[in-house]
């Protein structure tokens, strides 16, 4: 783990630390820029590497980001998000970082995008983050936020026999036909060769690869293909992920749509509304680029829409872009406070009686 102290997300930096009996190398750099990049040379050397930050941290990060994504090694960003911009509100809930994380890096450099939307439920995303970036050898951006980070939560410790097996994709064994970038044909993931391994020496850096040798190329046909690949690889990851489920009704009046920490006043808020017979859902989303398969499906059983959100609609804008289909109505707060059980009822039943 390679990072730079920024509230609210210095304590993984404190907590990991803790853990050199589990092999655990914590550094804590000189600046943003320097945690990514001797995170992504640990990635290099064959190690699952981390950097953590919040929004402005990550603005920092982005060119950093891009050039792990260029050579496609596995990186994790944890982003704990806070009221901004600039400085904005450090110590104060926001989730205004949807797009920086989605577009926020030049050329066009997709990235895994998931989101934590409980205390209890980080270990698990932390976790999935990591096997997302080791089997798809793509930067994953885990988003959680400050409500979430300065929340609590009873959680069982899991056992690693109860977890999924991780997949990487390292060699250590040259073949006749061995190259850089080979691809796997499922996953399109290139395979992983650490340095210092006879026979498995190679190139990566921040410009263009030749898509076999993994040599500096400029053949405009080459970049095309290269671009592309690597936007269908973080695309086939919803082969990977599951399913987007609708809590309490699954069809309906009004469908509820939320991610990360506002999980807790959605549930409690459709939870009331339910009890009180009125046919409303709630999806939340944990997997944001790429969306869950069955995104529309879930969409299309409700006639109407809220998209509640702790910013001005970034969620809604990406649903818009991409599910065109649909109308959204949304909800939004920008205070540095999380949603109200109470306005999100009331929101939602002036909703159902105008329908």
């Amino acid at each position: 783990m390679g990072s730079y102290p920024i509230t609210p997300a210095t304590d993984i930096l404190h907590e990991l630390v803790k853990h050199k009996n589990f092999g655990v190398k914590a550094f804590q750099a000189e600046d943003e820029i320097a945690g990514v990049t001797s995170a992504i040379g640990a990635s290099f050397a064959g190690d699952l590497a981390i950097t953590t930050t919040s929004g402005p941290g990550l603005a920092l990060k982005g060119e950093a980001i891009g050039l792990a994504l260029m050579t496609e090694l596995p990186l994790v960003v944890v982003n704990v998000q806070r009221g901004g911009p600039s400085t904005g509100l450090p110590t104060k809930t926001e989730q205004s970082d949807l797009l920086q994380a989605m577009y926020g890096r030049n050329g066009e450099s997709p990235v895994i995008v998931i989101a934590a939307s409980t205390p209890a439920n980080c270990f698990d995303y932390a976790f999935e983050a990591a096997k997302l970036t080791l089997e798809h050898m793509t930067p994953v951006i885990l988003l959680t936020d400050g409500y979430i980070a300065n929340g609590s939560e009873p959680w069982r410790i899991k056992s690693i026999k109860d977890m999924p097996q991780i997949k990487t994709h390292v060699i250590d064994e040259r073949s006749e036909t061995w190259h850089p970038y080979d691809r796997d044909n499922e996953t399109l993931s290139r395979n992983w060769a650490i340095p210092g391994t006879s026979g498995l020496e190679h190139r990566v850096g921040g410009l263009e690869k030749d898509k076999i040798t993994g040599n500096v190329s400029y053949v405009p046909d080459n970049h095309e293909y290269m671009t592309n690949i690597r936007a269908e690889k973080v695309k086939r990851v919803e082969n990977y992920i599951p399913n987007l489920e609708a809590e309490y009704n699954e069809e309906g009046d009004l469908l509820l749509i939320g991610w990360g920490g506002t999980y807790g006043s959605l549930h409690s808020a459709v939870r009331k509304l339910d009890a009180k017979g009125y046919k409303v859902g709630h999806a939340h989303f944990h997997y944001l680029n790429p969306f869950p398969k069955n995104t529309a499906e879930v969409l299309s059983k409700f006639k109407k829409i809220i998209v509640c959100e702790l910013n001005k609609g970034q969620l809604a804008k990406v649903l818009k872009a991409q599910y065109p289909e649909f109308e959204y109505i949304q909800y939004n707060k920008v205070m540095g406070l999380p949603f109200s059980v109470t306005d999100l009822v009331a929101k939602s039943k002036n909703i159902i009686k105008d329908n």
